[in-house]
């Protein structure tokens, strides 16, 4: 899963957007973010349904990588 976490920072970073922003936008923590895109953990689906709604992009362009 670490692709897709490469993936997600791309994104995050395009949109301008913090790890410490996207973890309150979707009521996480910090450290959550950072595991999700270290490919550590996984996110569920309706936190991938969260992020894309917080970064502002579908979610097929979120999980199409």
């Amino acid at each position: 899963m670490r692709a897709f976490g490469v993936h997600l920072k791309t994104l995050r970073k395009a949109k301008n957007i913090s790890q410490f922003e996207l973890a309150l936008r979707i009521n996480t923590q910090q450290a959550t973010i950072y595991r999700i895109e270290n490919g550590i953990c996984q996110p569920t689906l309706g936190m991938l349904i969260d992020i894309a709604k917080a970064i502002d992009v579908d979610l097929k362009e979120l999980v199409d990588f």
